[in-house]
């Protein structure tokens, strides 16, 4: 088949995505990927890139169209509604001219903002192209949910959008059960639904490629390590109160691994609150570095901040996390929770519940390594069972060679 896949983000970001991308070339499609410029999550355009440089190029086997857009700087409001506006804008004026050469399927990416889908349709009315979304993000749920807009009336004008991209999907994929309901009731989708979970991305399941990575000294003790993003949604207030409270314990130590928009401030509130000793912010590392932080945490730290979208949420960490064999701290509520107890993989407490954080922490520090193992081996075996990445990518042929009718590449 012939697939058109339509994403804010790709390599070099790091994304699933670009697992998925390369995972139909090695099942023989022919992949296509309409991104932006890459400027995640720095909010400036990565070295070698530009507005008139590393246009197009070629990554695994996939063909990758770079279109301009305004890089999102430090993430202020005003500069983020920049970066949405005008990937949406230039997105649209060259989804017509990518989508000639006559695709099979059209598949979106569906991170934020929810206008990444916008391309697809235009796509779709040039060309009659199918289009399949997967939904990661709930729009407007989410902006509601970390703060960016709260203005009733705008919120109004995105959920009319919403409907007016949902009903012109040929097929909605979601990431966690939970979003069927929203999609139904405020996207107002009558069609399809499928269960498309996160997987286990290709580099992270062979730890030896972190044979060439750097490995940074970790502090001795009992370690937390975070990996991923720093945001709002992540609550590291919560989580920096928490270690506040467990002062008593000096070799209890929480590694951070990642950056974010939350970043600075976070780095702001362990020096005020004389957490330097247990509080570790290591930076960013590359995808393919994560197993190596893996292997040597006793818990793999899991937030989400209390809000009712983020209770319908599973992050997409979760998959990594469980595969590594490490057990999970998780403080967070609904699906991602669910999921965790279910594979009995570690210790759930209620979303920014700092009482209820502080005892799980100390539930998992107190028990034996072989107790600690047991608990990282279920969330293995879970994982494998669940979220196999060559089932999930057969599953998603199917739902391409369904939409598309016929299978055989276009002429």
């Amino acid at each position: 088949m012939k697939i058109l896949i339509v994403s804010n983000h790709f390599w070099p970001a790091n994304f699933r995505i670009n697992d998925l991308a390369v995972g139909m070339v090695e099942r023989g499609h022919e992949v296509t990927v309409m991104a932006g410029i890459p400027d995640y999550p720095q909010g400036k355009f990565f070295a070698g890139y530009g507005l008139f440089r590393r246009r197009r190029e070629t990554y695994q086997g996939v063909k990758v169209h770079r279109l301009p857009l305004i890089p999102r700087g430090g993430g202020k409001k005003w500069r983020l509604a920049l970066t949405y506006l005008s990937s949406a804008f230039f997105f649209c004026l060259y989804a017509p001219f990518i989508g000639r050469k006559s695709y099979d399927v059209v598949f979106v990416f569906d991170t934020s903002p929810v206008t990444v889908a916008l391309p697809a349709i235009v796509v779709k009315w040039f060309y009659k192209v199918p289009v399949v979304m997967w939904i990661l993000d709930l729009w407007p749920e989410s902006i509601s949910a970390t703060g960016a807009i709260t203005n009733e009336r705008f919120l109004g004008g995105v959920r009319r959008m919403v409907r007016f991209i949902y009903k012109r999907c040929d097929r909605l994929l979601i990431s966690s059960r939970g979003f069927e309901g929203s999609i139904q009731e405020v996207g107002g989708y009558e069609g399809p639904v499928a269960y498309f979970p996160n997987w286990v991305e290709s580099s992270l399941r062979d730890s030896a490629t972190i044979g060439n990575q750097p490995r940074p000294p970790l502090p001795q003790g009992f370690r937390i390590v975070f990996t991923g993003n720093l945001g709002v949604a992540q609550d590291f207030p919560k989580i920096l109160d928490a270690a506040e409270r467990l002062q008593e314990y000096p070799d209890i130590h929480w590694v951070i691994v990642g950056d974010g928009r939350e970043l600075e401030s976070v780095r702001a509130e362990v020096e005020r609150r004389n957490l330097t000793h247990q509080f570790h912010l290591l930076g960013r590392f590359p995808l393919e570095a994560m197993p190596y932080f893996f292997e040597q945490a006793d818990a793999l730290l899991l937030p989400l901040k209390k809000d009712p979208l983020f209770a319908l949420t599973a992050p997409g960490k979760l998959q990594s996390y469980l595969s590594s064999g490490t057990p999970i701290l998780a403080s967070l509520d609904g699906e991602g929770a669910d999921i965790v107890a279910r594979a009995n993989a570690g210790i759930t407490c209620p979303a920014s519940d700092v009482d209820a954080l502080v005892e799980a922490t100390l539930k998992l520090y107190r028990m034996t390594p072989a107790e600690r193992k047991t608990l990282g081996e279920n969330g293995r075996l879970y994982c494998e069972q669940q979220f196999d990445r060559e089932t999930l990518f057969s599953q998603l042929e199917g739902v391409f060679r369904e939409v598309a009718g016929d299978c055989a590449p276009r002429e």
